[in-house]
C-alpha cells in the first residue's frame, strides 16, 4: 500500500536502515539455529560493521549504553519530526516496535531467570531454544521483509505493529 503519494529513492534508503537495530538485537535469539545451521551465520556479514559500532559505542557510553540514545534519537528525530515523509516515519516507527518487542521478549527471559546463552550450553532447555529460533524467525523475517517492502516504497503490513506505528506516525 502506498498512503500519502510517491516516495524518492533517498525515502527508501532511509527507510530501510532503522530495521538494522531489531535485527542485530535479535540476533542473540539465533544462536539455537546459528549452532545447527552454520551458514545462517553469513546473513550477518554485512552487518558486521554496525555490530562493531554498536558494540563499542555501547562501551562507550556507560549506565545507558547507546542504543537507548539511538532508539531516542530515532523516536524523537525522525518519528516525531512532522517535516520528514511518512513514509520515513512509519517505518522507523515500525522497526522501533520490533526493537521493542525484542527487548521485550529479553526482559522476560532474564526475569524468569533463562539467559538467552544458556539455551546453547544446556540441552534440557531445548523448548527454550526452540522459542528463541521462533522469536528469531519471526522478527528477522519481519524486519527483511520490510526492508524490502520500504525499498520497494511500499508500506509493510502487520496486524498490530503496523496500527500502532500509523497511531504515532499520524
Amino acid at each position: 500500500m502506498n498512503w500519502r503519494g510517491s516516495t524518492d529513492w533517498q525515502q527508501r534508503i532511509l527507510s530501510v536502515l532503522p530495521y538494522i537495530l531489531p535485527l542485530i538485537q535479535v540476533r542473540g535469539f539465533g544462536s539455537f539455529l546459528f549452532q545447527r545451521f552454520s551458514f545462517l551465520r553469513y546473513l550477518y556479514i554485512p552487518l558486521k560493521p554496525f555490530i562493531s559500532l554498536l558494540n563499542e559505542l555501547d562501551r562507550a557510553i556507560p549506565f545507558i549504553g547507546f542504543t537507548f540514545i539511538l532508539f531516542l534519537a530515532l523516536y524523537l528525530g525522525v518519528v516525531r519530526n512532522e517535516k520528514l515523509a511518512h513514509f520515513l516515519r512509519f517505518h522507523t516507527m515500525q522497526a522501533l516496535l520490533l526493537s521493542i518487542f525484542t527487548f521485550l521478549c529479553l526482559y522476560v527471559f532474564q526475569l524468569v531467570n533463562i539467559p538467552v546463552s544458556a539455551v546453547s550450553v544446556t540441552p534440557d532447555l531445548f523448548l527454550f531454544g526452540v522459542l528463541f529460533s521462533l522469536l528469531f524467525i519471526v522478527v528477522t523475517g519481519a524486519c527483511l521483509f520490510s526492508m524490502v517492502q520500504a525499498a520497494r516504497g511500499l508500506y509493510a503490513e502487520y496486524p498490530f505493529i503496523s496500527e500502532a506505528a500509523y497511531a504515532q506516525t499520524r
